[in-house]
């Protein structure tokens, strides 16, 4: 193995993160990667963070260095990083904000990202979610999924919603992260949070030592495996609330993943468990706004007795998760497409951002057209008003001189 690089200071690192986080707004992650300056993400883009020659290029060593200074000689961090060739922690840059941070390997040079943690924690206010979230916290047990690719802010969702029912419950909760993203503060609930590494070692055991900590909620930051998916079933069907999340992106797409953590045989005994303790899948999604910056889109599906009977039996041609979702719009329930086209709507997006990002692009078509229908017909004249622009009206010819009758001979009559 090649001789390892020593950490630099970790006031040099702290000086080089701060400059970099104060170059932009709107800034969610810094990428470092060997034969290119560091980068700052803004609103979804990559840009260069500028340095003076010769330092403005980074090689594989220099990264190696602020690699060390972050995992400050933490025995798990350096066996996952020499065994796995990656590994995750966070950091503390005082005064600023926290981030969570993947060291990996590629192709023979060290990189790292570095994802900065918001350092308040956000409420559903602040995220402008709708208002059937505050439905979905009310649960008191079962299993709730927050759904979405990699930074499509499943965490600051969850965030959220922990917020509200710190506002409002006296309950313990315990959490599950790889790494603790949001701090919460201890107000009418109370806290555990516990890290992967720092307070325990695997997600199955941490999950199966919760059950033990007296929760009436547990977050798993993530579900990867089928030993953490059944402890969560176990949890859901024990009295527990269950929030965790899954790189999924919509209701249809959620079931199947848990089913495929099972085997074939399994498949119906998972299926009468999902009908009995899932109580909500939100998907989400950050498309980028029209007026800049990005917008937050989600779907959601709740539980009835459509959505239990799609679970058990499957979908089929009369069955589908997506038409049962829309179908629930009385109950706050909403698709992507929805989402999206009222997003449309209300000139926050674009066409091609609505089509870009939906699920069902055909449909997806047919709606907007429908929008822009509506729009020309609000927006065009009317054919009466074009006719008399046209043919202006003539003027009217000025009254007939009134005819004054002769007067009548007394003893005649006189008639029409």
């Amino acid at each position: 193995m090649a001789r390892m690089t020593k950490a630099i200071p970790t006031e040099e690192l702290d000086r080089l993160l701060a400059a970099m986080i104060q170059s932009a707004d709107g800034i969610s992650d810094l990428l470092f990667v060997a034969g290119k300056p560091p980068q700052v993400e803004v609103h979804g883009r990559l840009k260069p963070f500028a340095l003076a020659p010769p330092e403005s290029i980074f090689t594989s060593a220099r990264i190696e260095g602020l690699a060390r200074a972050i995992i400050n000689e933490n025995p798990r961090l350096t066996q996952d990083l020499a065994d796995a060739g990656s590994c995750d922690c966070s950091y503390a840059l005082q005064k600023f904000c926290r981030f969570r941070v993947n060291i990996y390997r590629q192709n023979g040079n060290y990189a790292m990202v570095m994802r900065r943690l918001q350092a308040q924690v956000p409420s559903l206010e602040t995220l402008q979610l709708p208002p059937v979230f505050r439905e979905v916290i009310k649960e008191k047990n079962g299993l709730v999924f927050v759904t979405g690719g990699t930074g499509s802010g499943k965490t600051t969702t969850l965030a959220a919603m922990l917020n509200e029912i710190n506002q409002t419950s006296e309950v313990h909760i315990v959490t599950l992260e790889d790494p603790i993203e949001f701090l919460h503060p201890h107000l009418k609930a109370t806290f555990s949070q516990r890290e992967l590494g720092r307070d325990f070692y695997a997600f199955p055991a941490g999950l199966r030592a919760a059950l033990r900590q007296a929760p009436k909620i547990i977050l798993v930051g993530e579900i990867r495996d089928r030993e953490t998916m059944e402890i969560a079933l176990t949890a859901g069907e024990t009295g527990h609330v269950v929030y965790s999340t899954l790189h999924t992106i919509s209701a249809g797409q959620t079931i199947n993943r848990v089913l495929g953590m099972f085997n074939r045989d399994e498949e119906q005994q998972v299926r009468e468990r999902l009908v009995g303790i899932l109580r909500y899948v939100i998907s989400q999604r950050l498309v980028p706004r029209k007026d800049g910056g990005r917008l937050l889109v989600t779907e959601l599906m709740g539980s009835s007795l459509r959505t239990r009977e799609a679970i058990s039996l499957g979908e089929n041609e009369n069955r589908r998760l997506s038409e049962i979702i829309e179908a629930g719009n009385t109950s706050g329930w909403h698709s992507f497409e929805q989402s999206l086209i009222k997003a449309y709507e209300e000139d926050l997006i674009t066409e091609e951002t609505a089509i870009l990002y939906c699920i069902n692009k055909s449909q997806m078509r047919q709606r907007v057209d429908q929008v822009n229908k509506r729009r020309e017909t609000t927006h065009a004249p009317s054919s009466l008003k074009m006719k008399m622009e046209i043919n202006p009206p003539r003027p009217l010819p000025p009254p007939l001189p009134s005819k004054t009758l002769p007067p009548v001979p007394e003893g005649q009559k006189q008639y029409g």
